[in-house]
């Protein structure tokens, strides 16, 4: 008899209450309509369910240099006409806004993906949910798209303290390039990104030839991609590579990012991914039964966003979902779409520009490369790094202020008055 897997996930309202500002493409907002969601499938009660704690500064830099942390944690949004070179310096402005309580929000999001692979270390937990994780283009010493820290870098480092290999994969739309860049020279963490690519959408990086140098030369694997490849191609191809990944990579074990952009329908996405489809990828990693890290990142129409990860926190535990979604009490209306069912609601289908011939040129290219490495590169630890243990859930004694169990109650509805774009 296979035993159950044992599935922790974090959530704090209050990551959801963030606001970038009016019309601004990342709503924080989604998190909660996404934990509603699990509530209302009463999902929760399969799950360790725990408010993520709030990294340090110290935390921060074991990715992030110094100084940039430091101004990350003295500017408000009254504060930004006196540091306007500094603001330049680091990316901060249109794309990455300051906001009230934004260094609380990168806190709480990170202290997920850290104390999620924490648990994984400690052999407590087989698989860590952390849907407010993800932000994947944050760099070491500044801001990119809508992400300020790369808790991504900094759960992989810690996994590192435990696990001689680590595999990061990528199924957002737009290419992991934070991740990539911060492990690019070392041959310990293969990075897998399956993106849209080409010169005008953003970030603009993660072509074939982008490998890796020195150590890292061919643990950088980059599957660059067209407008509108559907569910048929993208998962066919997923599995090709990840398939190739974990034979000649073999590590000990995976950070997922479940980036909901590439799902049809996005608001600033081009692919043609149904829930199913983006599902099966997750399935397929789950498969290989290896210690599991699992974050959202993108995803910009947020009733698609909270159908998704809803759908894949039902994955990571096995079950499926109804296709009616259950009548709750928030955010119930936001299904209206499609009719309140669960599939994505993607009211224009984009043509697929990704041709066999070209797939079939992907996958030659992306198995030759693996084809290079001699072995899987090894760790002897003569002492392991020190691990920050974490207690095993005890549900008899839980702190509301902590954590949550497993009888979980709805959480208060949280919406911005100035939430909806202006076309909503």
């Amino acid at each position: 008899m296979v035993a159950k897997e044992r599935v922790c996930y974090y959530y704090d309202e209050e990551v959801g209450r963030n606001y970038y500002g009016p019309n601004h493409p990342m709503k924080p907002h989604r998190l909660c309509m996404t934990h509603n969601l699990i509530l209302a499938y009463d999902l929760h009660k399969h799950l360790q369910v725990f408010r993520p704690r709030a990294c340090t500064n110290t935390e921060f830099t074991q990715f992030h240099s110094e100084d940039y942390v430091d101004f990350l944690s003295k500017i408000t949004p009254d504060k930004q006409q006196q540091y306007v070179l500094e603001m330049q310096r680091f990316n901060l402005g249109e794309d990455c806004p300051i906001f009230d309580h934004m260094l609380d929000f990168c806190r709480r999001y990170t202290g997920g993906s850290i104390d999620g692979v924490r648990r994984l270390n400690q052999g407590v937990s087989d698989i860590a949910i952390n849907w407010s994780g993800g932000l994947h283009h944050a760099k070491k010493a500044e801001a990119s798209g809508f992400c300020y820290i790369n808790d991504l870098v900094l759960a992989i480092l810690e996994l590192l303290k435990q696990h001689a290999r680590v595999v990061y994969i990528d199924i957002d739309i737009h290419h992991g390039d934070g991740v990539e860049e911060a492990f690019y020279m070392t041959d310990r963490v293969m990075t897998v990104s399956f993106h849209k690519y080409g010169d005008m959408f953003f970030p603009g990086t993660g072509g074939l030839r982008d490998i890796g140098i020195n150590s890292g030369k061919y643990y950088s694997v980059n599957v660059p991609l067209n407008d509108g490849i559907d569910d048929k191609s993208f998962v066919d191809l997923f599995k090709f590579v990840m398939q190739d990944v974990m034979d000649s990579f073999q590590p000990g074990a995976i950070v997922l990012q479940c980036g909901a952009d590439s799902l049809a329908g996005d608001r600033i996405g081009c692919f043609n991914l149904s829930l199913k489809g983006h599902a099966e990828c997750v399935s397929f990693m789950k498969s290989f039964a290896k210690p599991i890290l699992v974050t959202g990142g993108g995803g910009y129409t947020k009733s698609n966003v909270a159908r998704c990860w809803a759908n894949e926190t039902a994955t990571l535990l096995g079950k499926q979902l109804v296709e009616h979604i259950p009548p709750h009490e928030n955010y119930y209306e936001y299904y209206a779409d499609a009719g309140y069912k669960l599939k994505a609601h993607a009211p224009v289908w984009i043509e697929n520009l990704n041709t066999p011939s070209y797939l079939n040129q992907v996958k030659e290219k992306v198995r030759q490369n693996l084809k290079s490495l001699t072995f899987a590169p090894s760790v002897e630890f003569s002492e392991a790094p020190p691990a920050v243990l974490v207690p095993e859930l005890d549900e008899s004694d839980l702190n509301p202020d902590e954590r949550y169990g497993g009888s979980l109650g709805q959480d208060s509805v949280v919406i911005s008055k100035e939430e909806f774009y202006e076309n909503d």
